[in-house]
């Protein structure tokens, strides 16, 4: 993986109404083709554009959770644990898969999302790396109307003012302001923390989802890392 390459994939929702007359997802070359008929009222002469071809980086269609962490973010982690930033982020309409995607769902251990995965790995990586001491913090914070809530802390997001803010510190790290930053030393810790705060979004009920997360949010895996052998690191 490059260290600063940005890089979109596409998974597409399984659905028992798929719209193959106008969508052709091509796993193959990883694109998407996209056909709109004209429309008759705009009269004999036309213009409209029928057809669009979108090349992706990767374009997934029934993918596993697993196949869509190894494609999306196992390169990242890894990339992380060698001192590198990573971002994954998730965007799509309303009912879309994104938090199934990222959390994952509770038909079982298979259905883990990115982030638990994400953890998983990188307790892994530290632990394969013993000459290291590797500190993981954690943070979660909440976008809703436009004001910022703590997910990790004990105030509950209803009794918070949502005014925390995005400051640029010292070092010159982007950071909001306040937020809770708990360390954790194990992985089943660290799912704690993220499951404890993902229990505390908004969620709503909406035709396309009976239990919609209504909100953004920003998960990061801060970590810290020291040579056991070499003070001067």
């Amino acid at each position: 993986m490059g260290r600063n390459n940005v890089r979109v994939l596409v998974r597409a929702r399984p659905t028992a109404s798929y719209a193959s007359d106008n969508f052709t997802f091509n796993e193959a070359c990883d694109s998407i083709d996209m056909r709109v008929a004209k429309d008759a009222a705009s009269g004999t002469v036309n213009n409209q554009q029928e057809s669009w071809h979108f090349k992706l980086d990767k374009v997934m269609a029934n993918a596993s959770q697993e196949q869509v962490f190894e494609a999306c973010a196992a390169d990242v982690v890894r990339s992380v644990m060698d001192g590198y930033n990573g971002t994954i982020m998730a965007y799509g309409q309303t009912g879309a898969g994104k938090t199934h995607s990222m959390t994952g769902g509770h038909v079982g251990f298979a259905d883990r999302g990115i982030v638990p995965r994400s953890i998983s790995q990188m307790y892994a990586e530290a632990a394969a790396r013993p000459e290291k001491n590797i500190t993981i913090r954690l943070s979660y914070v909440e976008i809703y109307n436009e004001l910022m809530f703590d997910l990790l802390t004990d105030v509950g997001v209803s009794e918070q003012s949502g005014d925390l803010h995005v400051v640029e510190d010292a070092k010159g790290s982007i950071q909001v302001k306040g937020l809770s930053n708990p360390i954790a030393s194990s992985e089943e810790e660290a799912l704690h923390l993220f499951f404890q705060g993902d229990t505390n979004r908004h969620v709503a009920e909406h035709a396309l989802n009976k239990g919609s997360t209504r909100s953004h949010c920003v998960f990061t895996i801060h970590i810290e890392c020291r040579s056991r052998v070499e003070s001067n690191e």
